[in-house]
């Protein structure tokens, strides 16, 4: 009988329970709360908390490392690249090309954002060489800085799958906490005179050109950069199937459930990956502020390019659509919109900031294309 106790007791999740698992199950829990109490990014941040408290159960089996398990088949969209694609064809779906295209000085704004990117693959090449860093994982790192975390996932799993976890977290962490980080950012950088000025609505774009612009651009990047279609080629096929107007079904389909469920997919799996012993490292941590590094020039990069076209246009420009330079869309929209109209009740700069996220969206997953055909 004691032998069956004594069986009952190791089997038990709590007596394989070290600090690793205990801190990141804090981690998991304080992100439910900030999902559920405090509203952030709860589609996403949710499920992502849930899959790394799942995961630092010890005995439970449901890690992304368990090997036949659940969460192990789930990680596997992750890591053999099947929901980046996705997500992109969802986000094409839900993409009005509009505001760029009838702005397209705008799109500067989205090139200004990605010198977070080559800041932070710079940085991860000058740290000590007991990391490892080379220029895949390098190039990896940097990718966190376009926010834009279909994009990471893409790059990491062809040139650094080992730091896979690592990576996507970061790069997902920093899209969701967006709304604490970007703020600060944007009204240090500017004035108020600049934060008050009012953008005119975006002029009417004809349908034609909406149609022709992502046959365009799927042909010369594809043809020019052809490790970059996979992401490019989905979302402007999601575009195309949403301005040819022929199939409102599929449109909502992309927009609505199918969206939702990558998402939800795509944060559980990451979660999962996220198990204490094989994340609490000095190298996890290291990537982690790279990441915040990036993001943080990038958005800088953006406000800045931001201030420029403003000058040259004559004051036309609120710089405040700056921080869409990196592509958390629709996120880093709202932040536009929320922080324009704190300081003038007639600013509507949402439409304006999806110029500048969609041209970062397309250069981050061009850079991203860029590395893996270089370092690949």
């Amino acid at each position: 009988m004691d032998g069956f106790w004594q069986s009952l007791v190791d089997t038990m999740g709590i007596t394989g329970m070290d600090w690793q698992y205990g801190v990141m199950i804090l981690i998991a829990l304080l992100l439910v709360y900030l999902s559920i109490f405090k509203k952030v990014e709860p589609l996403l941040l949710l499920p992502l908390a849930f899959g790394i408290l799942v995961a630092n159960i010890p005995g439970a089996g449901m890690s992304a490392q368990d090997t036949g398990g659940v969460m192990w088949f789930l990680y596997q969209g992750i890591e053999r690249i099947i929901y980046p694609p996705l997500i992109f064809l969802c986000i094409g779906a839900m993409t009005d090309f509009g505001p760029l295209l009838s702005n397209p000085k705008t799109a500067f704004i989205g090139i200004g954002g990605q010198l977070g990117i080559f800041a932070a693959f710079g940085l991860a090449l000058i740290m000590p060489e007991s990391l490892g860093f080379g220029f895949g994982e390098a190039a990896s790192i940097g990718i966190i800085g376009s926010s834009d975390g279909p994009t990471a996932i893409f790059t990491a799993s062809t040139l650094s799958p080992d730091l896979l976890a690592a990576i996507s977290i970061a790069a997902y962490s920093y899209m969701a906490l967006t709304p604490f980080i970007q703020p600060p950012i944007m009204k240090l950088l500017t004035t108020h005179k600049e934060r008050v000025i009012v953008m005119p609505q975006p002029k009417r774009v004809p349908k034609t050109v909406k149609i022709i612009f992502p046959i365009s651009v799927t042909l010369v990047v594809a043809l020019i950069i052809p490790a970059a279609a996979p992401l490019i080629g989905m979302l402007m096929l999601g575009n195309l199937i949403r301005e040819s107007g022929v199939s409102d079904r599929l449109t909502r389909a992309l927009t609505g459930d199918v969206l939702s469920i990558l998402t939800m997919l795509i944060g559980i799996s990451i979660g999962a990956s996220a198990r204490g012993d094989v994340f609490l490292t000095a190298q996890t941590l290291i990537i982690t502020g790279l990441g915040l590094a990036a993001f943080t020039i990038g958005t800088i990069g953006g406000v800045t390019m931001a201030k420029i076209l403003n000058v040259i246009s004559g004051g036309k420009i609120n710089p405040l659509i700056g921080n869409a330079g990196v592509s958390a869309m629709p996120i880093v929209a709202r932040i536009s919109q929320r922080e324009g109209q704190k300081y003038n009740e007639q600013n509507h700069l949402l439409m304006h900031a999806m110029g500048p996220i969609v041209s970062s969206t397309i250069g981050s997953a061009i850079v991203a294309g860029v590395f893996v055909a270089i370092f690949g």
